[in-house]
């Protein structure tokens, strides 16, 4: 097998070492009883950014070809949301990793219902994290996406001047629009869309986890030439 995508079907692991891989327990644990790999099986470790190497699985993980790296897409994507209730962030975390999105951003806005500060910011960006991680593993995505946590709106923009926002009354989207931010339910303020470029999505009054799920499929697939 002589490329990445030639060995999407087996199962993918992270390391830290890609000459000397090592598993963690949760790692061994999640492999023998969440997937009942056996020893010896021919899996794919990983480093997280890039690079990739076909092994076979034990304790210690024994490589069995050459390290390789995957291109990395010319254009990087960005979706930045709000932070949504429960486990939902967790929920469009995993999905947005499936889908291909380079940079997962959360931002607060002056509509935000949920704000997380202190401790409970540090606890949800792990989560978070966990969760873009887990779903690499899942859909056998060989790098792991950016994920930055919480921050004011006008903070994310003025780090990225070319962003855009979510809103109904907006253009289409084109192959420029590689940061998108998506509102609260409740949506953005009028001063907050005042003088900003603003692109629509697909449906309806869309709930935020949805709109954030749609805007990536959106430019994903406009990266990707299906659009």
């Amino acid at each position: 097998m002589a490329d990445a995508e030639a060995l999407r079907h087996r199962p993918l692991l992270f390391v830290e070492d890609l000459d000397h891989p090592r598993l963690s327990d949760a790692d061994h644990h999640h492999f023998r009883r969440v997937l009942r790999v056996e020893a010896g099986a021919d899996i794919v470790i990983g480093d997280g950014v890039g690079g990739w190497r076909p092994a076979r699985y034990a304790p210690e993980p024994e490589p069995t070809g050459p390290i390789a790296h995957v291109e990395r897409p010319a254009a990087a994507l960005t979706v930045a949301f709000t932070p949504v209730k429960g486990a939902r962030a967790e929920w469009v975390v995993q999905k947005l990793t499936e889908l291909g999105v380079d940079t997962i951003a959360l931002v607060e806005t002056e509509r935000s219902v949920v704000r997380w500060d202190g401790d409970r910011r540090d606890k949800q960006q792990i989560r978070l994290a966990g969760a873009a991680r887990e779903a690499c593993l899942q859909s056998r995505r060989l790098v792991l996406p950016t994920v930055l946590g919480p921050q004011p709106l006008a903070a994310f923009i003025d780090a990225n001047p070319a962003a855009v926002l979510a809103d109904p009354g907006g253009r289409n989207p084109t192959a420029e629009d590689r940061v998108i931010v998506i509102g609260p339910e409740g949506g953005f303020s009028a001063q907050e869309l005042d003088g900003r470029p603003t692109v629509r999505l697909p449906g309806h009054i869309l709930r935020a986890e949805t709109a954030a799920i749609a805007a990536a499929g959106l430019i994903t697939a406009i990266r990707t030439g299906l659009l």
